[in-house]
């Protein structure tokens, strides 16, 4: 069973950038979207930025202008790069992968912004 791994979250300082990865374990094919969620505790999962294969990309309005989606179809693979970094940006970011029929999540990685 393919899985999606993610990377790159950690502690950083307001106002510092963090980069994160997710890439799929195995070989998947038919990729229609790629994306990345946040959820904090007591709240539900909420959408960051998504991208298609066609290159759209869409944005949180909270982290437009600070925060980068991109995605390497070719590789199954996702970032989000994260500048100018905000303590309420701090959760457990997820990434998410889905085709047609099928929809697959990362374990999360978690981002904490504080001084």
């Amino acid at each position: 069973q393919v899985h999606l791994v993610e990377s790159g979250g950690g502690l950083v300082q307001p106002g510092g950038s963090l980069r994160l990865s997710c890439a799929t374990s195995g070989i998947i094919s038919n990729i229609n979207a790629m994306g990345w969620y946040r959820q904090t505790p007591g709240n539900q999962r909420e959408l960051v930025a998504t991208i298609t294969r066609g290159g759209s990309a869409n944005y949180e309005e909270s982290v437009k202008g600070r925060f980068t989606i991109s995605g390497e179809y070719a590789k199954n693979t996702v970032y989000l790069q994260m500048n100018s970094l905000k303590p309420e940006d701090t959760a457990v970011y997820y990434c998410q992968m889905r085709g047609t029929f099928w929809n697959l999540w990362g374990q999360g990685t978690q981002v904490t912004v504080s001084s």
